[in-house]
């Protein structure tokens, strides 16, 4: 049977809200495959505003992924602002995709990716709408298995009543996986029902299903130990690792967005993992080993991306991107091959000890030249070590004056705020270090230079050395920013050319409570989504005193609080909610990995040192995969 597009009903709606443009589908490189020459059909939604979702890598690449697949349809969703969402409901419009319009309610596997743990309350939005009862254990054969994905369902025990399972790693080769066992259940005639298809998913080892685990918590309210409740379901669930990525090309047809979105570019990832160690960064933790896609591979990607496209500028995206052991033969080799057309290429921040002037030459030589990003994350010499981000200040300076001298006149440093022993002392070098900046800068370039520090919450997160760590108070982080922001206002020479960017310490409390919760935060998710929550990334939307307001009246009953999720250390032999998801990394490597950071010992990166025995590559049976391949990208001849 095929299912009703509700786009007639929808239209009537759209001149009473803001950016309709952004509901209407029909993008470049969209797909729409007809319903009933399918079997097994996914909606796929990042859950943020289609300007924030539309670009993001991760659903682009599974969207293309199951199209590719005969029989297989995905379409995409994304979050719809509180002023349709209003005119949905009272018009009984429920979740729809983009792409045809179909309601949500009505594929097999609802799936969704979460970079962020403040996308939760979005969730449920999109699940009431679309008709789908907000628990699991209230859903029917009929309802879709709502699946979590993404970094931050590596925990995702905090949304565990909420979702049928979770998939932790890489998506690429897993939601094929998945496809094939539904579609098996599904032609037997759905045995067993919506029990049995979990199963199925289950005893792979590779799908978590959170219903068939029990949690068991001790009289102090941690947690005893998590369980099966099943027999057939493993103890531990492992991640998923693409090894070779010249063989996922993807996204080959990059979708172009109708409305202004965050990210205006065709992107690449040039490789995925990090071993530098940094130990605040879940991405670098959980994306082990390093797999670096091959010049040729990259470059052929590039230009099929460009035709299909017409973009103007290619992101080379991966956690280090310089890091890439040919980055500068891919610069100038794609630099090379597309300065007649004036394609800009650009990298995420890079790293200080990674940056090299002829480098950055090539990747502005056919764009603009806009200002650079450095992330020290740690003001002073003894932070960088506690985190093991070895870069010295003498570095950065050298570094920058190079930048200014070279014709920038903006350079961007990022720190986080709130990092484990952090003193105040600690955070006031930032504002030295800022002015050493800009004295350098003047003395190579001039005085028409500027320096912006952007200030970030640090959040101790699942599957890093830090997860053991005792998070700052929101109050606590507020004084730090103030004699920060007092400081560099107060610098008569300089401080004028130093721009200061910071959020306060709320959002970091809520994205703390909600990182390494266990399932007793599923209560505060539910009560804030019921009072209004919406957007909890956004600033305007963001509401500090909802979130505690909620958590004050759920949590006694477990007797915790929010303090007992975010302010308190943890001990080595506490079970944290996610130790039976298995992210490759060993758990007493971390632990010696926290230990050493609170010795301020620095690790070096495996990539380029004897092992360290962090335990994915035997575990996950994966290595570390990098060139040089010695190839070069030569420009494309003309075809006559």
């Amino acid at each position: 049977m095929p299912v009703e597009s509700v786009f007639p009903r929808l239209e009537a709606l759209l001149p009473h809200v803001q950016k309709p443009i952004q509901y209407v589908g029909g993008e470049l490189n969209s797909t729409v495959k007809n319903w009933d020459e399918c079997d097994v059909r996914w909606a796929l939604m990042y859950p943020d505003a289609y300007e924030v979702g539309l670009p993001n890598q991760g659903v682009m690449i599974l969207y293309e992924v199951l199209n590719e697949r005969e029989g297989v349809l995905a379409e995409r969703t994304y979050s719809v602002w509180p002023d349709l969402e209003e005119l949905m409901r009272e018009h009984k419009v429920p979740q729809f995709t983009v792409d045809s319009h179909r309601p949500v309610g009505a594929f097999d596997v609802f799936g969704l990716s979460f970079s962020t743990e403040l996308g939760y309350t979005n969730m449920l939005t999109a699940l009431d709408l679309a008709g789908i009862p907000l628990e699991s254990k209230d859903r029917t054969v009929d309802d879709p298995i709502v699946l979590a994905g993404g970094h931050a369902a590596f925990n995702p025990e905090p949304i565990a009543e909420f979702i049928d399972c979770a998939v932790i790693g890489d998506g690429e080769q897993a939601v094929l996986d998945m496809t094939a066992i539904i579609r098996e259940w599904k032609a037997e005639g759905r045995p067993g029902g919506r029990e049995e298809v979990l199963f199925r998913l289950a005893r792979t080892g590779s799908v978590y299903v959170p219903g068939f685990y029990d949690v068991e918590y001790l009289p102090d309210g941690r947690i005893g130990r998590v369980v099966p409740n099943k027999s057939g379901v493993p103890w531990r669930v492992s991640k998923h690792t693409v090894m070779d990525l010249d063989e996922w090309p993807y996204p080959k047809q990059p979708l172009v967005p109708l409305a202004e979105t965050v990210h205006e570019r065709m992107s690449v990832e040039i490789f995925r993992g990090c071993t530098r160690g940094c130990r605040f960064c879940q991405a670098g933790m959980i994306t082990r080993p390093v797999r670096e896609r091959s010049i040729t591979g990259i470059g052929d990607m590039v230009e099929k991306g460009l035709k299909a496209t017409g973009f103007e500028e290619v992101g080379l995206l991966s956690l280090s991107s310089a890091d890439h052991t040919e980055i500068a033969d891919v610069a100038k080799g794609l630099a090379d091959r597309y300065e007649e057309d004036k394609i800009g290429l650009s990298l995420p921040s890079t790293r200080v000890d990674a940056f090299n002037i002829d480098l950055a030459n090539e990747l502005t030589r056919n764009g603009r030249r806009s200002g650079l990003t450095f992330a020290p994350e740690g003001g002073s010499e003894r932070m960088r070590k506690v985190i093991n981000k070895m870069v010295s200040e003498e570095d950065l300076i050298r570094t920058v004056a190079t930048a200014y001298g070279n014709g920038w006149r903006q350079v961007k440093l990022y720190f986080m705020l709130g990092l484990p022993t952090e003193t105040d002392e600690d955070v006031l070098q930032i504002a030295d270090m800022a002015a050493n900046v800009i004295a350098k800068g003047r003395e190579v370039a001039g005085n028409d230079i500027r320096c912006t520090v952007s200030i970030g919450g640090f959040v101790p997160k699942p599957h890093t050395p830090f997860q053991w760590a005792p998070q700052l108070s929101a109050e606590e982080t507020d004084a730090r920013l103030a004699k920060l922001r007092d400081k560099i206002r107060g610098d008569k020479k300089y401080g004028r050319s130093i721009g200061f960017r910071y959020h306060d310490g709320k959002p970091g409390i809520v994205e703390g409570l909600l990182s390494r919760g266990d399932r007793r935060i599923g209560s505060v998710i539910r009560a804030v989504y019921e009072d209004g929550g919406r957007f909890d990334g956004w600033r305007e939307h963001f509401s500090y005193d909802r979130w505690m307001a909620c958590a004050e009246k759920t949590l006694p009953a477990f007797g915790v609080d929010v303090d007992w999720y975010t302010t308190r250390e943890r001990t080595y032999e506490e079970v944290l909610p996610w130790d039976h998801l298995d992210s490759g990394l060993d758990k007493d490597w971390l632990w010696d990995d926290w230990q050493d950071s609170l010795d301020e010992t620095e690790v070096e990166d495996c990539r380029w040192t004897p092992c360290f025995d962090c335990g994915v590559c035997p575990q996950m049976q994966t290595e570390i995969q990098i060139g040089p391949t010695g190839k070069k990208l030569l420009p494309l001849s003309v075809v006559k």
